[in-house]
């Protein structure tokens, strides 16, 4: 057989490849534009030169206590300066970043560390009690603590609980450490824990190529502009801040951080430093909504939102586009290194009634620019559903932005990624565009007499009463029908809450009456530290004693 002449005299050879990492993006931003502003936070400021050297002199500390290829850097912190350049440093010399859930409970955070296998653990003082204690229970004394001292915190400093505090840890490397990329572009680069609703929670690896194509991905799929200003109302722990903090290094942005997340806060940092972009859950999409006059500030700039985690409503959606923000509508997991899918929009929907419009902004869309394949299939025979916007089956995803995999876990890897495909538990259809949306979690389905309801579609219903701020829809064990839907209700501040007859009409006014709830209980919702309802401790109060 004749050999391909494309093989002959053309290796791969250091001169024309690179592996690809997101620490190249600090490199040449901090080259090309040092004197502009990298980081405000408070009264604090930085310019990409100074983050980027901070960032090495992380990186050259680490690497002076023996820190190195594949070794574990823990950080428990909010979303402030050092949080921010420990996304580059640790993956300087090799390292594997582990960012925590600030929300996590002690025996949570031990387990993390154990499993993970933590050598350094940078810890914010606000979370010093919680911290103390499950480092106690490592009972181990190699383990690295630093304090993390926030000038800017909103409160009194605890203990501290670390051997030095962060300052002084990174004043003992040097500013101008000859970092390289990844000899392989498949090494970790960070490694982040799922909140699991039983057991313990299973620690996600991505890679460098992974982080870096997201990162770029989101910034072709949102069109940001090179000095973008970055609100950091989404944790940074969080999937690695859906990989936005190598995103806004990318395109040389300000990266304004965030401590307190409320609607004065966003209102204020939108005002004062002209915020352009910022991203979160649909219960930061609420508190703009319903922010008081007080908390408001006028602007006269339009700003960007990525908006996430669980499907908003459409009288979400509908209401921020009314007060001048312009939403854009993702989807992912932590395990597809947060946004994969986008509801890319066509300019002629924007001709659409605004309740078209709010329809089509409310599927969850197309793959994201680096992923290469995304279906809707069965599960059981791996086949595509037909693109009819009403059969349902499992969301798949394919390609560069799927993990490696689950530390420590091969059985688990393996069954998440059987037949190619990563099997994300979401159920949802396809529409004959080519856009996906989600239906329901498989496990939030509620099968009552037979009959799938769609916990989404309740909620979406129960979205448009005028005293509903958030609801939470799930099954509730029935001796006749095996499931009826539950719908838990957390009511507007200075709303008088309506009776649950009322609540029960409205929901017949507005849906099938086999869907309606059979019950209504209103309380505060319980979430996770990226508001998502964690609808697991609603099924648990309605288990039978």
């Amino acid at each position: 057989m004749t050999k391909n002449i494309y093989d002959q005299g053309l290796e791969k050879v250091r001169a024309n490849f690179s592996p690809l990492s997101p620490i190249s993006f600090i490199a040449r931003t901090a080259n090309t534009y040092p004197n502009h502003t990298s980081v405000i936070h408070g009264r604090k400021r930085f310019t990409w030169a100074e983050t980027f050297q901070r960032s090495r002199q992380l990186a050259a500390a680490l690497e002076g206590r023996g820190i190195g290829r594949g070794d574990t850097v823990a950080v428990m912190a909010s979303n402030t300066p050092e949080m921010y350049e420990c996304a580059f440093g640790p993956a300087m010399i090799g390292a594997v970043v582990n960012a925590l859930n600030v929300r996590l409970d002690a025996e949570a955070i031990a387990f993390c560390l154990t499993h993970g296998e933590a050598r350094v653990l940078l810890t914010d003082t606000e979370f010093a009690p919680t911290v103390k204690i499950a480092v106690e229970k490592l009972d181990r004394d190699d383990l690295i603590v630093i304090d993390i001292v926030d000038s800017e915190g909103d409160f009194t400093h605890c203990e501290l609980i670390g051997e030095t505090n962060y300052e002084a840890f990174i004043a003992e490397g040097y500013a101008n450490l000859p970092f390289e990329l990844p000899s392989d572009e498949w090494n970790a680069i960070s490694l982040n824990y799922t909140s699991g609703t039983t057991g313990n929670p299973k620690g996600v690896v991505y890679h460098h190529r992974g982080a870096y194509l997201n990162a770029l991905s989101n910034a072709v799929g949102w069109n940001m502009n090179h000095h973008a200003t970055y609100l950091w109302t989404l944790p940074m722990f969080h999937c690695n801040g859906w990989c936005f903090p190598w995103t806004i290094a990318a395109v040389a942005g300000t990266n304004v951080c965030l401590r307190r997340v409320n609607a004065k806060n966003i209102f204020t940092a939108i005002a004062e430093h002209k915020v352009t972009h910022f991203c979160g859950a649909p219960i930061v999409l609420n508190l703009v909504i319903n922010a008081t006059d007080t908390e408001r500030r006028k602007f006269d700039h339009q700003v960007k939102v990525m908006t996430a985690a669980a499907p908003p409503p459409a009288t979400t959606l509908q209401q921020m586009q009314e007060q001048g923000f312009e939403v854009t509508h993702v989807y992912g997991l932590t395990e597809t290194y947060g946004p994969a899918v986008i509801c890319a929009w066509h300019p002629e929907w924007a001709e659409l009634p605004i309740n078209e419009q709010i329809t089509k902004k409310g599927r969850q869309g197309v793959p994201y620019h680096v992923l290469e394949g995304l279906q809707v299939m069965k599960p059981g025979t791996m086949q595509p559903v037909p693109p009819d916007g009403e059969t349902m089956g499992e969301v798949m995803f394919q390609g560069n932005v799927v993990m490696k995999g689950y530390l420590k876990n091969t059985e688990t890897t393996s069954a998440a990624l059987a037949g190619g495909w990563f099997h994300s538990g979401d159920l949802g259809v396809m529409h004959p565009d080519g856009y996906v949306q989600l239906k329901d979690r498989s496990k939030d389905i509620i099968i009552s007499g037979g009959e799938n309801i769609s916990s989404i579609e309740v909620e979406d219903a129960l979205s448009r009463h005028p005293a509903v701020m958030l609801s939470a829809v799930v099954a509730k064990p029935d001796k006749k029908w095996g499931e009826t839907p539950c719908a838990f209700i957390e009511v507007k501040t200075g709303v008088d809450t309506p009776s649950k007859e009322d609540m029960l009409d409205f929901c017949r006014k507005n849906l099938a009456h086999y869907k309606c709830p059979k019950d209504i209980i209103f309380c505060e919702l319980p979430k996770t530290s990226t508001g998502k309802v964690q609808k697991f401790k609603l099924r648990a109060q309605l288990l039978p004693d």
